[in-house]
């Protein structure tokens, strides 16, 4: 993107933040009550609902029944005006059904799905504004969804991106830096072990910067990690207000 300078000589980014720096993160919980858990996140302009039901019986064909653990079931949608362009399908192009493959590869390692076999749990991510980040934005408002659901996991699961500009990585793209043609990193970690979940590199990146970028999108899990949880201690906080009252 001839033109545009994604990082200033005092190293400070278009939106002015620093290279270590996410975008700001606002996240509610509950705020489906026909749901089991749901959870709205902002993680800078971009804006993500997710739901989540079950675990419940197998719907549909019988056979999808795993007799040892859950099965995962995720839907990932956008908004027909989460993005400048119009869009026709908004989930039966091949983007979504990649995010949906995605968020179905990172969950199934996070829930403890032994625990319920033979039953389905579903996951329902829709962005509804679109600014760069959507699968980290939607790991993390599904996370939060699920912890609403009182659904076990071993860890939260907490994403990030990251890229490479001017010899320094940088932490939580924005669309405009995704759009740049540099390398983009994206990662879902279980912050307190730092297993990582799920990777994917976009374009091309040299070895030897590629753990420079790594340590800074799990660096970015962790700060993602520590939002998450304040938000889950302070609904907790609030529904145990409410039940006081009652």
């Amino acid at each position: 993107m001839a033109g545009i300078e994604l990082l200033s000589d005092q190293g400070f980014r278009v939106d002015g933040r620093k290279a270590n720096e996410l975008r700001r993160i606002q996240c509610r919980l509950g705020v489906f009550t026909q749901a089991d858990g749901s959870a709205y996140i902002e993680q800078g302009n971009t804006k993500i609902l997710a739901a989540v039901y079950g675990p419940h019986e197998i719907r549909g064909s019988r056979s999808k029944a795993l007799h040892d653990k859950v099965l995962v079931n995720c839907q990932y949608s956008m908004a027909t005006f989460s993005t400048g362009e119009r869009k026709r399908r908004p989930r039966g192009d091949r983007k979504s059904k990649e995010m949906t493959m995605h968020l179905q590869q990172t969950f199934d390692a996070a829930i403890l799905t032994s625990l319920y076999p033979r039953s389905q749990i579903d996951i329902f991510v829709e962005v509804l504004q679109s600014d760069g980040g959507n699968y980290c934005a939607s790991v993390n408002a599904a996370t939060l969804a699920l912890i609403d659901a009182g659904i076990p996991l071993k860890d939260y699961v907490c994403a990030c991106s990251a890229s490479f500009v001017n010899d320094k990585p940088i932490m939580d793209i924005s669309y405009l830096e995704e759009s740049s043609g540099g390398a983009e990193l994206i990662v879902a970690t279980l912050p307190k072990s730092e297993q990582i979940v799920f990777l994917e590199m976009n374009s091309r990146l040299h070895e030897d910067n590629l753990s420079h970028v790594l340590d800074m999108a799990v660096k970015g899990c962790k700060d993602i990690h520590d939002v998450l949880d304040q938000a889950v201690r302070e609904h907790v906080g609030e529904v145990a207000a409410i039940s006081g009252l009652e």
